[in-house]
């Protein structure tokens, strides 16, 4: 190593792996493509002049093009215009008493609606978590969470970690943490977004029924809407109103529209982040054009219109997971979520099945680090409503042909993948 290299600082060096990643990406027109589109139909998309199938969307249920959602869109705008650049703490445009009374409904708790879910985090944590209260992240929790729980550290707030969804060594925290702290809040995901799997809801209720000062802040952004009545999301599928549980969710992924939800379980902290949490007064709201679009949604969701939506993208999701087991693809979970992940391991797969892939005509999410750790490389593939059940077989159908040959060339194996992501060999 030469004198130079010493002196390099750690975020030096961490820029120059992740500038040498990006390069990687971006020279195999994997990652920060633009489509050339001239009009969207869901399923496919063109990019450097390739139509391809589009395994990328997180609009679950096909929403962003369904003609209710537009045409409210639509009507928006031309009533309101394009924007109302306020902040919330003065005045809040029209549609925002309509719209959020509606997620209320849906939801079955207090909502205040923000501009993104990551500026609701920013607003939410700092309000509700004490000086005396300690935080325990799942390891796997969104980095919008992680980011904004950062903001504690100021008020030096006890701050830990505990691995992912291991419920046992959460258990040991909250015994330890409970003799020194008020609350103990544990800071997770319905359904994780890189893997797909989803929080172990029954065993988090059992210990929100057992600890008095436990308490759970949950963030359901991926499954919104194709789950739970009327579109509550994965974790009121599983998990009803508890008064210790916090919950958040996006709309703009399942919902069909933007924004984000914070949703309480009683009205002190909705008033004190709806008055005064700090995005909500120094950010401007929601354009009209969006909010329309979130009524006309939320209208949707609250006709029986949503559980045939649900039921179909469900029986896509079982036929993906049965065809995937079939062909000897290796998926990181079972779990019924439309965050589907296929293992690979190495980078270097990665980068080569995926190519592969895009000169077949099939566009997908090729996960690297930093997103994942080094050698759990892989495939992210997000399930829609526009996505019909041939396409989901030609995509596995495809891997299942192509990754022999890749992981072969690459001196990998299926047994490597098996060791990198602790998998059971079939």
């Amino acid at each position: 190593m030469t004198v130079a290299n010493k002196l390099k600082s750690k975020q030096q060096q961490m820029l120059e792996l992740l500038d040498q990643i990006a390069d990687t990406g971006k020279s195999l027109g994997i990652i920060l493509q633009n489509t050339e589109d001239t009009e969207m139909d869901g399923r496919t998309v063109v990019v450097n002049g390739k139509r391809m199938v589009n395994y990328t969307s997180c609009s679950y249920l096909g929403l962003e093009l369904d003609k209710r959602l537009i045409k409210g869109s639509v009507d928006a705008t031309t009533r309101f215009g394009t924007q109302f650049a306020s902040s919330r703490s003065y005045l809040s445009m029209t549609l925002y008493s309509d719209v959020e009374r509606m997620l209320s409904e849906i939801f079955k708790m207090p909502v205040a609606l923000s501009q993104t879910t990551s500026l609701g985090h920013i607003s939410n944590i700092p309000i509700l978590v004490g000086d005396n209260d300690a935080v325990v992240m799942d390891i796997s929790v969104h980095a919008t969470v992680q980011e904004a729980v950062m903001l504690l550290h100021e008020r030096k707030v006890t701050i830990d970690r505990v691995r992912h969804n291991r419920m046992d060594l959460l258990e040991e925290k909250i015994i330890e943490l409970s003799k020194t702290h008020e609350k103990i809040w544990y800071m997770a995901d319905g359904v994780y977004s890189m893997f797909g799997d989803a929080a172990p809801l029954d065993e988090l209720k059992n210990l929100l029924d057992k600890y008095d000062q436990f308490y759970l802040y949950i963030d359901d952004a991926h499954g919104m809407s194709w789950s739970g009545e009327n579109g509550a999301g994965y974790v009121f599928s599983k998990l009803s109103y508890h008064p210790k549980m916090y919950f958040t969710t996006s709309l703009a992924k399942g919902f069909g529209a933007s924004g984000g939800v914070l949703a309480f379980p009683e009205k002190t902290n909705y008033h004190r982040v709806h008055d005064y949490g700090r995005t909500f007064i120094f950010s401007t709201q929601l354009a009209p054009p969006i909010l329309g679009a979130i009524k006309a949604s939320a209208e949707l969701h609250l006709s029986n219109d949503i559980v045939k939506m649900q039921e179909e993208l469900k029986e896509k999701i079982e036929y993906f997971n049965e065809t995937a087991k079939a062909l000897n693809v290796p998926l990181h979970s079972e779990t019924a979520t439309p965050v589907r992940f296929i293992a690979l391991g190495k980078p270097q797969v990665g980068y080569n099945l995926v190519t592969r892939l895009m000169n077949s005509g099939l566009y997908t999410s090729l996960c690297v680090y930093p997103s994942v750790s080094y050698n759990n490389t892989g495939i992210r593939i997000a399930l829609t409503r526009h996505l019909t059940k041939d396409d989901i077989y030609n995509l596995l159908n495809t891997i299942s042909q192509l990754l022999p040959e890749v992981l072969a060339e690459c001196g990998s194996s299926f047994k490597e993948i098996n060791r990198y992501f602790k998998l059971t060999e079939n």
